[in-house]
């Protein structure tokens, strides 16, 4: 526990690990994200990344429930300060690739965050309508562009602060463009809950 990378010491708006906490970064001062908060419990490495790659695309979805749970602790501070959201979305997948996949690793991530902390998971609500590349074999600028207009919302009512949960954020572009679609439909907070923030 007391080895594995933490991300304790970040920016409060995009979980990029800075020397010592901050409520926004320097970019985020010059440009707010559409993310209110993000809470990632890890910095991208060892041995993290491993883990993250045995539940993403080798079917270990024990691995998943490691770090659901280790994301527990990090959220238990956020509820206690007043930052507790009406319900949980999961980052979806397109059709296609949940088919191939065989499931949603956010979703495997969300649901039992959503029952420890008694917070509805909405099902149904933001749809992926584009299967865009996977951005893991993009670049930075490319991974930017690749997810416009790839989400929609639709099929009910949404509530005023909504939690999104995936397993990584790399440069937070699938985040943001899930939030900016969620505020077009009316959410007025979007916080993101991920395992872990890759640094920059």
């Amino acid at each position: 526990q007391d080895t594995l990378p933490w991300n304790r010491s970040c920016c409060a708006r995009c979980g990029l690990p800075t020397p010592q906490p901050v409520a926004a970064c320097g970019r985020c001062l010059q440009k707010p994200p559409p993310l209110e908060r993000v809470h990632a419990a890890f910095r991208y490495g060892f041995p993290v990344d491993r883990l993250e790659q045995r539940f993403k695309f080798h079917h270990d979805l024990a691995a998943g429930r490691e770090l659901s749970d280790a994301m527990r602790p990090m959220l238990v501070d956020a509820l206690a300060k007043g930052e507790r959201p009406q319900a949980i979305i999961a980052v979806p997948l397109h059709p296609k690739r949940l088919r191939r996949r065989g499931y949603n690793q956010s979703l495997e991530l969300a649901r039992p965050l959503s029952k420890a902390f008694a917070i509805p998971l909405l099902h149904d609500i933001l749809h992926r309508i584009r299967d865009i590349a996977p951005q893991s074999g993009l670049g930075a600028q490319a991974r930017l562009r690749n997810p416009r207009g790839a989400f929609a919302v639709g099929g009910g009512a949404l509530p005023p602060h909504i939690a999104l949960v995936d397993d990584v954020m790399t440069t937070g572009a699938t985040l943001y463009e899930c939030a900016r679609t969620l505020k077009r439909a009316g959410v007025q907070r979007v916080d993101a809950w991920v395992a872990a923030r890759v640094p920059r």
